[in-house]
This record gives structure tokens, sequence and C-alpha cells, in this order.
């Protein structure tokens, strides 16, 4: 239990987290896994390579000890960390190990101003961290022991690999165990494990459920992360589209993450995604499809062009069949082939100022899906018409929590 005055010692170290926070998580990651390197295969190397792990911790490190006093604000955060926790197979066991290293990177980082008082209540305060994560992990690890779930790995067979556009590609997997598949929640993902022989490393990637639940297969729709300035391409991505065919076998986990469908209530639903963000959008919207749901349902969606457009044809077919569905198509680059008002409806980057202003509703759930920019930009733009903040549901792929 932490006591008053290490509360007090943990929120004093709070200006060196803001000035230090980064370089106190890089050595954390570099001890840790220079000591424990079982952990190697656990952790994304690409982002560690990046600075994007030792960023997210820092931040959320930073927010922890700015809020000791009443840690219950991140509550949201906590759950985003910890269906990532459960997706990656993090277990209450793996607690002790990083509080280890965390303690005595604090220690080492700070010299002399890393009292024993300091590094005791920081002690306390991770314990405190700790057990809010592991009680959180284990109720949604019981919520995956349902029936045709699964804890830790499954093996699955790609059974078919369909390109949706020139940098995006879906796979159909089936359990290798012949077993049938759970249902999820639309929005939901699984983490896909592969061995990267460059690394020599398994390595796990996070990947939307990109169509309804209820089939024979799951489904995962991957883009091809090219290499771009500093940026490396994605090895894991690359690997899937260039290496993983029909016939060969990948570890999926069960599905798990907070962002999903409320499917109650009969209030509109819009749907916001940019890029690959369709992929959840595609889930919830095919979802509603199949329920014959009579909801209000508007489909925004924003891309280059029709050769970076997925599931456009699907979305097309499903809207054609719904009466109370429409599509809102951003093209911000449209070349010779792509034709307004069939193809795609408006010419620019997606912006919710130029399209019909009465799908707004105040009642209405917004789902955001995509560059982090993108959810900044019109998240403002929907609180700037009233829609309330908890009516808005962000879903940001890679590291760390993400609110609007």
């Amino acid at each position: 239990m932490l006591t008053e005055a290490q509360k007090t010692l943990v929120k004093n170290t709070v200006p060196v987290l803001r000035e230090h926070g980064i370089e106190l998580t890089s050595y954390f990651y570099k001890r840790m896994l220079n000591n424990n390197a079982e952990l190697k295969q656990i952790f994304n190397r690409g982002h560690q390579e990046a600075g994007k792990q030792q960023h997210a911790l820092a931040t959320a490190v930073l927010a922890y000890a700015e809020n000791i006093d009443n840690p219950t604000i991140l509550e949201n955060a906590f759950i985003h960390i910890a269906n990532k926790h459960v997706s990656l197979n993090i277990r209450a066991e793996h607690y002790p190990i990083v509080g280890e290293h965390l303690l005595a990177s604090i220690s080492e980082v700070l010299g002399e101003a890393a009292t024993d008082d300091l590094i005791e209540a920081w002690g306390a305060a991770y314990q405190q961290l700790a057990q809010l994560l592991i009680d959180i992990e284990l109720g949604i690890y019981k919520e995956q022991i349902r029936e045709h779930a699964w804890t830790g790995w499954r093996g699955f067979k790609i059974v078919k690999k369909t390109p949706e556009s020139e940098q995006i590609t879906s796979f159909y997997l089936q359990p290798v165990d012949g077993g049938k598949l759970p249902e999820f929640y639309p929005g939901q993902y699984v983490s896909v494990r592969i061995y990267v022989p460059e690394w020599n490393l398994i390595q796990p990637r996070q990947y939307t459920l990109s169509d309804s639940p209820g089939k024979d297969t799951l489904r995962i729709t991957v883009k091809r992360e090219d290499g771009k300035g500093k940026t490396p391409a994605g090895k894991v991505s690359n690997l899937l589209h260039k290496s993983y065919d029909v016939g060969d076998i990948i570890d999926l986990s069960a599905p798990a993450g907070e962002f999903y469908l409320n499917q109650q209530g009969k209030n509109p639903i819009i749907l916001m995604s940019a890029g690959v963000g369709i992929t959840p959008m595609y889930s919830m919207l095919s979802f509603l499809h199949e329920k014959q749901s009579n909801r209000s349902v508007h489909f925004i969606h924003g891309t280059h062009n029709g050769k970076q457009h997925a599931l456009r044809e699907k979305v097309n077919e499903i809207v054609a069949k719904s009466p109370t569905f429409n599509r809102f198509i951003f093209y911000s680059k449209p070349d010779g082939e792509d034709r307004q008002g069939i193809d795609y409806d408006y010419q620019g980057r997606m912006d919710i100022n130029r399209i019909d202003q009465s799908i707004f509703d105040k009642d209405a759930d917004y789902y955001l899906c995509g560059p982090v920019e993108f959810m900044k930009d019109e998240g403002k733009k929907l609180k700037e018409k009233g829609i309330p903040p908890e009516k808005i549901h962000v879903e940001a792929f890679g590291t760390g929590a993400f609110s609007i």
C-alpha cells in the first residue's frame, strides 16, 4: 500500500520524467532485453528500433506519476494496455521481471538522486500499477476461455490470400486443429506471430479482424509497410505479403481489444477511416448488414486513389443493398481511372465539413480509425460540432493508448 509520503516522492519525479523519460525507458528496455532475452519475442522490434515503444512507455509512466493520487482516472488507458498484453500472452509472472529492471533503471539513470526512499516509493507504486493491470488482464483471459476460444497461441492455416489494393492483402485463416472459431466483437484484433529470419526472432504483430464474426475463417487484411525516409520497411507485413501463401501456418492469439461496435440501441452509427484503418470499419459495416440492421450507418473513408482503396467493392455492395446505409469517399490524389460519383465522392483529403451536416447527430456513435493526425483532426471537428467526447471512439494502430 502506497503511503502519502511515497505518493509525494513519486509526484516529485514528474519533472524528471518529463525531461528524461525517454532516456529512462530506452535504458530500461535495453537492460531488460539484454538480461532476459526470452522476452525479445514478445516486444515489437520494429517499434523498439524506431523508438515508439520507449516513447509510449515514457508517456504511460509520466501519466501514472501525475495521477498517482487517483490512478483510476487512467482506467481507459489501463484497459487498452491490458488488451494488448493479453493479445501478446503477457502473464502475471512477467511483471516481477519488468519491475526488477524498471527499479534498477531508475536507480542507475538517476544515480545519487535515486535515494533508498525514492526507490522504495516507486517499488510500491509499481506494485500497485502491476496489480491493476493483472486484475484487468485476468478478467480478459477468463472471457477468452469461452466456447471455442483459447489463451496463448493457436496454429492457423492460410486457406485463401486475396489482394485488396496495391499495398493491402487479405488472409483467410482456419485453425489447423480443425476446431471451431469463437465469436468476437466487430472491430477487435488478433496478434499474429511469425519467424523473422533477418532478426532470428519470432515476432508478433496485431491486425484487425476485417470481417464480421460467425464465419468459418478469421480474416486479417494487412498493409505492406514499405520503407520511407528514415522509417524502415515493416518486417512482418512484408514477409506475410511476399513469403506466406495458401497452406502456410501462422500463430494467432484469440480476439481482443476494447475498440468495437456498440450493438445496443437504435442510434445512428458513423464509421470514419483513412487508409488501412478501413479494416475495423468494414467488420462493423458487414456485421450490421448481416444482422439486417435498420439503423442509419454512414461510412466515411479517405485514401489516395482507387489503387490504394481496399475493400471498395465489398463496401459498395453492402451500401447498395442496405437502404439506411450510405457512404462518403474521399480520394486525395485520384488518377485517370477513378470515376467521381462511382469510385469516390470528393477530391481532396477527408474533411467532414464538406459532407451532409445533418448526419452528425449528437446521439450517434462515432468510430474513428487511421493515422493519429487524421483522428486528431477529424475528432476535433466532431467536438466543434458539439459531439460529446464519450460518443467518439478511436483506435490507433501501433503502441500506446490514444484519445482525441
